[in-house]
């Protein structure tokens, strides 16, 4: 059951850094400038995600939840990245700047996982809390 887990977490992984790698280019391969941080709390709202999304469709959207909720529905274009596994030691293929948006289920694990990644030094962190106040479109692709 272990190396089943294990073998989840690499090919969510793999996942995740294909999109972030592809998500941080321009079409001529030159690194996107993230936008700085407006918000002192890093709190959004869901309406503020969505139109950050449109703004900037090069953002990071994690979801912070476990593979298997991923899964049953989550957000076009999220990537399954579960809190438990973020960590210090943990190699990110986005620079501390990149512009991250961050959901789960209900708000408590996004919450945490903006400030783990805040105190790694990521600088442009936002929450907008659980997926289940989301008015919008979700996927089980």
């Amino acid at each position: 059951m272990r190396q089943l887990f294990l073998l989840a977490a690499i090919i969510c992984f793999g996942m995740a850094a294909i999109k972030f790698c592809t998500a941080r280019m321009k079409p001529n391969n030159t690194p996107v400038e993230s936008r700085p941080a407006k918000l002192d709390d890093g709190v959004l709202t869901p309406e503020q995600a969505k139109a950050r999304m449109e703004e900037n469709p090069d953002l990071i959207l994690l979801d912070v939840r476990t593979q298997e909720e991923f899964e049953q529905g989550h957000i076009p274009g999220a990537v399954c990245l579960p809190n438990e596994m973020i960590a210090a030691d943990m190699p990110f293929l986005f620079g501390k700047d990149a512009e991250i948006l961050l959901y789960c289920r209900s708000g408590r694990r996004s919450a945490d996982a903006a400030k783990k990644l805040r105190d790694m030094g990521f600088t442009n962190v936002f929450d907008f809390g659980g997926i289940i106040d989301w008015p919008y479109e979700t996927t089980t692709d």
